[in-house]
């Protein structure tokens, strides 16, 4: 063992994310570990500096495990509070042997680590997992065979079925899987090289829009060819082989272990932390879930000492007084609660009008033309950039690719609480067209916010329902709740060229007139209990 990296050490005298340190830490890094084909996978071991005995935090990942964010929220951090932490690199990444593979040996590996983990002194017998996104994935993989020395777990802004992170709503999210894949099997050396390698990505990100096919433009963001990103992207359907076992959600569900889970309202995969919440409750197993007003991203920096709060007190073995946390948009309060969605809640549907969002059925159509030379840009919502979360939509209201359906200024607020969706009948007059609907919230001044959204491609019969997730907002009086509409949102979702075409291998772009029939309706959960309680 050895005294921490002197970055460590002035991060944790200078800054306190967290509650005060027990204990001083040790480092030793490199540990060469067995993976399950007895390749070397490289570990590092935060060690506090104690006689007392204190349990084992495994964390597995291809990300830059001796960098920032991980050394310190997670490796120091987690350590001084009493913990042995061990943070590995996935196989093939970090210095680990062998070839990374996303999603094919996280199971394995993950008992390899539990097996040798087994055999060290410093093992009480107690382990816990933790981490966000991929490491959510790589924790949740043993639960397939639950190591018996498992205690909880910690899933933060993760993901369990990779085919619906990078397929959501079955059409190809293609900036999450740029940028997604570049933390995964690029492997810059240091936080500062990975940033600068995203910012020049979404930088070159509109050089894509001259040129197709995507199989042969993608590799120029990368800086060469990456088969796993041509994998996600030539895989459009669950069944395909590429996908075939890779979804860890069932085994999740069914985890005997106590959990706790932790997502932003503008998260990549909230849809899928909510619905593992829903489907342990339903199975009668210990789980907690935390929603805040975050996104993938920002969750470890604006939202860490809820999300570190939530995760030491599961580490510690202990249970909220409520399972659920949320945070309410639009009163900016939180909002603790005994289910999700919480008791009391109704549907109320909201019918499309010229322009409008009324009770009262609507007659009539509107339409847009979506050119996919010039398509609907993505602001706001589950986004890696910079215009990711909750923004500002003038600049995207303002275009004549976007349809507005608004309400009259409420009377009195309106809360919603739970999932949203929308039923449209519309058409399209090329051969394939998506709709993207936003949820917005208006105030007096004229100001528009996003609420909650989502993508779905147009179905042939024309009755199409797009899932915009689930939310927690409230309408105040005085503010106007607005239906926004568009037929696409680039580059959060790959453009539909019209043609139906092949996404991977298209070459040809027809632009598209959609029409929406005013028989459609916007479908949300309106909070119908009594005065609302937060703090």
């Amino acid at each position: 063992m050895r005294d921490l990296p002197w970055l460590l050490r002035m991060m944790r005298r200078r800054t306190r994310k967290g509650p005060a340190a027990r204990y001083d830490v040790q480092w030793e890094p490199a540990v060469p570990v067995p993976g399950a084909d007895g390749s070397t996978l490289l570990t590092d071991h935060y060690a506090p500096l104690t006689t007392e005995p204190c349990p084992t935090v495994l964390l597995r990942a291809p990300y830059i495990r001796g960098g920032f964010p991980w050394n310190y929220l997670y490796g120091a951090l987690v350590a001084e509070q009493g913990f042995h932490v061990l943070l590995q690199s996935s196989r093939g990444t970090g210095g680990s042997d062998g070839e990374f593979a996303a999603w094919s040996n996280e199971a394995r590996d993950g008992q390899a680590a539990v097996d040798w983990i087994r055999k060290q002194d410093f093992f009480t017998g107690d382990l816990y997992t933790l981490g966000p996104s991929y490491m959510t994935y790589s924790q949740l993989a043993l639960a397939a065979a639950p190591p018996p020395e498992w205690r909880g777990a910690v899933a933060q802004v993760g993901l369990t079925d990779p085919y619906r992170f990078f397929w959501p709503g079955g059409q190809f999210a293609l900036e999450r899987s740029l940028v997604g894949g570049l933390g995964l099997f690029s492997q810059a050396r240091t936080f500062r090289a990975n940033l600068g390698a995203v910012v020049r990505m979404q930088m070159r990100l509109s050089g894509m829009l001259r040129r197709v096919p995507v199989i042969e433009t993608y590799p120029t963001l990368f800086g060469g060819p990456r088969p796993e990103f041509e994998n996600w992207l030539t895989s459009p359907s669950p069944d395909d082989p590429y996908w075939a076992d890779a979804d860890v959600g069932p085994a999740a569900a069914a985890l005997p272990v106590p959990v706790s889970l932790c997502t932003g309202w503008h998260d990549l995969a909230a849809d899928q932390v909510i619905e593992l919440y829903q489907r342990r409750r339903d199975a009668g197993l210990e789980t907690d879930l935390l929603i805040g007003p975050w996104t993938h991203t920002n969750s470890l920096e604006r939202g860490w000492a809820e999300v570190f709060g939530q995760a030491l007190r599961r580490l510690r073995g202990e249970a909220p007084e409520l399972p659920v946390r949320v945070h309410v948009g639009g009163a900016d309060e939180w909002r603790d609660l005994p289910d999700w969605p919480p008791a009391g809640v109704r549907r109320r549907r909201l019918s499309l009008g010229p322009g409008t969002l009324t009770e009262t059925p609507g007659q009539g159509t509107s339409s847009f033309r979506y050119d996919p030379a010039d398509p609907t840009p993505s602001i706001g919502g589950a986004l890696q950039s910079p215009t990711q979360g909750t923004r500002d939509m003038a600049k995207l209201e303002r275009r004549a690719d976007v349809l507005l359906f608004t309400s009259e200024p409420l009377t009195e607020a309106v809360e919603v609480l739970g999932p949203v969706h929308a039923e449209f009948t519309a058409a399209t007059s090329a051969a394939s067209g998506d709709l993207f609907a936003r949820l917005c919230d208006v105030d007096p001044a004229g100001k528009s916010i996003n609420v909650c959204d989502g993508l779905a491609r147009i179905a042939p019969d024309g009755r199409t329902v797009v899932s915009m997730g689930s939310t927690a907002h409230r309408f105040r009086p005085g503010h106007r709740m607005r239906l926004l509409v568009a037929g696409g949102a680039y580059p959060r979702w790959l453009r539909n060229y019209g043609t139906g075409e092949p996404v991977a291998t298209a070459t040809r772009m027809v632009a598209t007139e959609t029409t929406i029939q005013h028989d459609s309706v916007l479908v949300i959960s309106e909070n119908g209990s009594t005065e609302p309680k937060g703090h």
